[in-house]
């Protein structure tokens, strides 16, 4: 902005939002907005990174998960609940499942931490999986406890579960009691970490909140306060998971401001 005015008969407000500030958002459609009337909504990092406590986390960093089932709640009460990829970062933890968990959990994370639980096979029941190491166990009786879970799940994750499961690693296999086994079953199928923040705006893929669209003609996109001015894009307060339903919205108010100026 160096300044000048360009003056024409109708103006699009197309700056976009907070995220990905070296890009050059900087927000600034916010502020013409508020400066025309118009209220914006709290605006916060969304389809973003979680940060975790838990220490062993950080040590699983760059292990990327794929088909397991994620779990978030707030006491009882699950907040959030989806099968997908993840991936584990030196901060917490990131990928397509955690995005969009992040864009349904923001509300709750702001009273405090979250738990969470990641089922490492969800296509197993518990006895499903019980007997499947059962059957590990059976084949290498006198293997070493370490030397046979590996075929459970990555390798790099296998020294964090033994540390969180309790035995241990040297332990021949058929010195391990059913009640020994059975627990161990349930970590795979409930591996937890807690949920502390989240990421900033740098590292956001899209800003939740904006320009309030009771303030903006849904067929148009044209400013209720102020006619000829129009807003598209992540400058409304319009936001969804990933998938691609953010950049469609981009383009759908796009085309509305356009359709309505020709």
């Amino acid at each position: 902005m160096d300044g000048r005015i360009l003056k024409g008969d109708h103006v699009i407000v197309a700056t976009g939002g907070l995220s990905y500030p070296s890009t050059g958002s900087t927000g600034d459609g916010y502020r013409f907005a508020e400066e025309t009337g118009h209220k914006v909504t709290q605006r916060t990092p969304s389809l973003v990174p979680l940060h975790t406590k838990e220490d062993y986390i950080p040590k699983l960093q760059g292990l990327s998960l794929r088909n397991v089932k994620l779990t978030i709640k707030k006491e009882k009460k699950t907040l959030y609940q989806d099968f997908g990829e993840m991936l584990f970062t030196h901060q917490g933890v990131s990928g397509p499942l955690v995005l969009s968990a992040s864009a349904v959990i923001a509300d709750q994370l702001e009273k405090g931490e979250l738990k969470a639980w990641v089922d490492l096979k969800p296509a197993l029941s518990l006895e499903q999986l019980d007997a499947r190491i059962l059957r590990e166990f059976e084949k290498g009786q006198n293997k070493q406890f370490k030397n046979v879970i590996h075929v459970l799940f990555p390798s790099s994750l296998t020294p964090v579960m033994l540390s969180l499961g309790g035995i241990d690693p040297d332990k021949p296999v058929h010195d391990i009691s059913k009640e020994q086994r059975k627990a161990f079953g349930a970590l795979v199928k409930a591996f937890p970490f807690t949920i502390t923040g989240m990421g900033e705006f740098k590292e956001a893929i899209i800003t939740r909140g904006g320009v309030s669209v009771k303030d903006i003609q849904p067929g148009t996109m044209e400013s209720r306060k102020l006619s000829h001015l129009y807003f598209i894009g992540e400058v409304l307060d319009l936001d969804a998971l990933t998938g691609g339903f953010n950049l469609q919205i981009a383009w759908s108010t796009a085309y509305l401001a356009a359709m309505a100026l020709s």
